[in-house]
């Protein structure tokens, strides 16, 4: 086991180097309209590429057993790779074209890379220590976009479309430099010959496997379903969108901030599954109160903070418990996972819509039932040794 010192720095790196990955992904959305204008395309051709590096999720899960059987840093360094190639050549040859590519290779590098980097911390961090560590490296998620992603909007007000991707290639070159001199190579969990099919069988094959990733998979399509339509129904109920999205920006960056430092602080202390199951439940309860505080822009403001809070305690506290349930398969099933999650957020892109129809009640509903149900799932999931925490 690692030096309390040496494990912390190591975190430190982790968690400065996910938000040069973290930023490449989120800094499209707020400026979804200023690249379609750069780029001379409409705003249904930026989000076409947004919609595609969803799809590259379905490439990690057959990576991903590299970092099983060669070792987490080669699964890391592949993933930091792929991440370079997509901002590289948008720096050197920006056209629509690279823009997509980078936009690809950026989600499909982190979908590589997280996977590796968490099963890496299973291996050296003991279960009952691993929420705090692994909350620590999803702060850079909430960061990136508080951050890094105003600073991505500068370098591109003062310079050109496709700054900030220079900047995050100059960036991501040092982060991957010194992942490959900082951080020693780790022996395999898995050192048999590399089988991709036969790793990703283990796992679907897996009981506790299945249900962990059908439990993920429940609850963020039922955030999503809310999340879609939340700002149509503040817009065509209260006509707040325009003041609210001026404020969601930040509210949504310290939601998330505050939700991974709840989960750093609860979960190894409460449980795992104590604190998934909590956080969705309150969740739940949160969802159903929008129309009292959505009323009103304070109101508004204050149910979406308490939205993404409770979600992202979850989504957090949920980490440190997949790391867990096929030890010699982490890399592998930390990929599918995130696979299922992408898939989750995709089916619930698609039926936020049609739900609404009906009235923002179905959608809120169906949200609640889906937690539920996620709850439901987390209770029949058996780690493969008996721990508590």
């Amino acid at each position: 086991m690692l030096a309390h010192k040496t494990l912390l720095q190591r975190i430190a790196f982790f968690t400065v180097l996910r938000l040069t990955l973290n930023t490449s992904i989120r800094m499209v959305y707020p400026f979804l309209a200023v690249f379609a204008v750069a780029l001379d395309r409409d705003i249904g051709a930026i989000s076409l590429a947004l919609a595609a590096s969803m799809i590259t999720s379905a490439v990690g899960p057959f990576v991903a057993p590299v970092a099983d059987r060669r070792g987490r840093k080669v699964g890391m360094l592949i993933g930091m790779g792929i991440f370079l190639a997509g901002t590289v050549s948008a720096s050197l040859f920006p056209s629509y074209f690279t823009f997509f590519l980078a936009v690809m290779a950026g989600n499909l590098g982190n979908n590589i890379f997280l996977p590796a980097m968490q099963a890496y911390l299973g291996d050296l961090v003991p279960y009952h220590k691993r929420g705090l560590y692994l909350a620590i490296t999803e702060l850079s998620w909430a960061l990136s976009f508080i951050l890094l992603v105003p600073l991505a909007g500068l370098i591109i007000a003062n310079t050109y479309w496709y700054g900030p991707f220079i900047a995050l290639s100059g960036l991501g070159a040092l982060m991957t430099f010194l992942l490959w001199k900082l951080i020693p190579a780790d022996r395999p969990t898995n050192p048999e010959p590399l089988a991709i099919f036969s790793d990703i069988k283990k796992v679907i094959l897996y009981p506790p496997a299945v249900l962990s990733i059908l439990m993920g998979t429940l609850f963020v399509t039922g955030n999503e379903l809310v999340n879609v339509v939340f700002g149509v129904w503040i817009k065509d109920s209260f006509g707040l969108q325009i003041v609210a999205l001026s404020a969601a920006s930040v509210v949504i960056g310290l939601s998330e901030l505050g939700g991974e430092g709840v989960s750093a602080l609860l979960t190894d202390r409460l449980g795992k599954e104590r604190t998934v199951a909590l956080s969705l439940l309150l969740n739940s309860l949160w969802v159903i109160t929008l129309p009292w505080l959505g009323k009103t822009t304070s109101g508004a403001m204050v149910w979406l903070f308490f939205f993404y809070l409770t979600f992202e305690v979850a989504i957090v506290s949920t980490l440190p418990l997949m790391t867990e349930v096929t030890p010699a398969t982490r890399a592998t099933l930390l990929s599918l996972f995130v696979a299922a999650l992408s898939l989750g957020r995709a089916l619930g892109d698609i039926a936020a819509p049609l739900l609404f129809r009906g009235g923002f009640i179905i959608n809120v509903l169906v949200c609640v039932g889906l937690n539920l149900l996620s709850i439901l799932t987390l209770s029949r999931i058996k780690l493969p040794r008996d721990t508590t925490s």
